[in-house]
């Protein structure tokens, strides 16, 4: 069992096999449940991230709210295919239902609908895919049924994005074959936001040559939090024609805290936005969502086979609008967790780390050996320690030592990300835990482990 003062085991990858590797040692006879629980608890378990405590500060992963484990029992219970009326008109109907609360939730046009997917880098994917679909429809012919080579150039094919983008949408063009040479990235400002002005200036030098059907704004980057200027970005994309999509698999839920809402002004007018409720929300993983601000734009997803999703049903069918033919009941968990909190616990849920996170940069910025790399805009933040005295030579291998050193110690857990050249250390709070002490705690104890990596060499 895991120690109670840790958060993981702290093993290498030999040990993590080597503990495992039973529990993959298949036989013709079974094991009685009682002893292949034990082997979890004892094999498995130690090495299972306890996204529960207040020291983890690394990632976007949460432990499942009370309400959410509710809806999340039942659906694992009845372990629903939700994509056809056929297979769960229960479920079928449940999603078509949470997605049109949601989108009223989030604030879009009444045009608008969502589907639920698989994970955000999905979303992304076919999000881009539906702007290749409208712009193939502009060119005069069906992507579904020409590929690429109903364009007359492919290659002048350009989606925009800035340089903090997630790497999702580098699987996205990849797997629409049209390569990473269609990504142009432009850079970002002190805040780590898309630069407006770089990107209208991209964008009219790109017109001459290149074919920019999808601009794609970041609601809360995966490195730093920050919330690209969507409402300027949004009258570009108007100006130019291409298709705006938001992702927000991080950042959108935030859109719903009172003092952070004004960082999201425009994303009502995005042609697609995704989001991954399974992070803030603290829902069962899968639950992503993509949404349209026009319903009709899922149509170009649309399949029908004459024994499933026939063309002409009436009911609803859910997986009309995305790939998965079989997908989880995903919708379940996130409603039955935002009935038991209410939509007033829910905000006081998010607020608190986003208050932490801004506390703790305040307390950085006063801290002589630190550097705070940005202004959070939400719930993440980067810094480097900087002890005085050290070369900035080495400052990059100071940080990837201290990163290595806390992980291996296995109480507490943090990342590191590289920004602008410089290894930076992050931090990310995402459950209620995570109060502003909890952080500075971890920000002490990386300063600790700088001065004792310096006492060694």
């Amino acid at each position: 069992m895991l120690d109670e003062d840790r958060i993981y085991s702290g093993a290498s990858p030999q040990e993590v096999a080597a503990d495992l590797a039973p529990l993959v040692d298949f036989h013709e006879e079974g094991v009685p449940l009682d002893v292949l629980d034990g082997w979890l608890q004892t094999r498995l378990v130690p090495h299972l991230m306890r996204y529960d405590r207040p020291a983890f500060q690394s990632m976007f992963n949460a432990f499942l709210e009370e309400g959410a484990a509710l809806g999340a029992f039942l659906a694992l219970a009845y372990n629903q295919g939700v994509t056809n009326w056929q297979v769960s008109p229960g479920g079928a109907m449940l999603e078509e239902l949470c997605c049109q609360a949601l989108c009223r939730l989030f604030g879009l046009a009444p045009t608008a609908d969502a589907t639920f997917m698989l994970a955000g880098t999905y979303a992304n994917q076919q999000a881009v895919y539906m702007a290749l679909h409208r712009q193939a429809e502009r060119a005069g012919f069906d992507l579904a049924r020409e590929g690429l080579s109903g364009f007359q150039d492919p290659g002048r094919l350009a989606v925009v994005t800035s340089r903090d983008a997630h790497f999702s949408l580098k699987h996205a063009v990849r797997t629409l074959g049209l390569g990473e040479r269609c990504l142009v990235a432009v850079g970002v400002d002190e805040r780590r936001r898309m630069d407006v002005a770089d990107l209208e200036d991209r964008l009219e030098a790109l017109s001459r040559s290149r074919d920019v059907f999808c601009v794609v704004a970041t609601a809360g980057t995966t490195s730093t939090g920050s919330v690209d200027p969507l409402q300027p970005i949004a009258a570009l994309c108007q100006a130019s024609g291409a298709w705006f999509h938001v992702d927000g698999a991080y950042g959108l839920a935030y859109s719903l805290v009172p003092g952070w809402k004004p960082l999201f002004a425009g994303m009502e007018l995005a042609d697609s936005v995704s989001w991954d409720p399974h992070k803030q929300f603290r829902v069962a993983i899968p639950s992503s969502v993509l949404f349209a601000r026009r319903k009709e734009d899922f149509r170009r997803m649309a399949l029908f086979a004459d024994y499933f999703n026939r063309e002409g049903d009436i009911e609803p069918n859910p997986g009309l609008k995305s790939i998965p033919s079989t997908r989880p009941l995903a919708a379940l968990p996130l409603v039955t967790s935002l009935r038991h909190q209410g939509l007033e616990g829910v905000r006081t849920a998010l607020r608190a780390p986003l208050v932490a996170v801004r506390n703790l940069a305040g307390y950085i910025q006063d801290e002589p050996e630190l550097a705070l790399v940005h202004p959070p805009d939400t719930g993440i933040l980067c810094f480097r320690v900087t002890p005085p005295g050290v070369p900035e030579a080495r400052l990059d291998v100071l940080q990837e030592a201290i990163y290595a050193r806390i992980m291996q110690d296995g109480t507490r857990a943090v990342s590191m990300t590289r920004l602008d050249g410089k290894v930076v250390l992050r931090l990310v709070a995402i459950s209620p835990a995570v109060t502003a002490s909890a952080l500075m705690e971890t920000v002490a104890a990386a300063r600790t482990v700088a001065w004792e990596i310096l006492e060694e060499v």
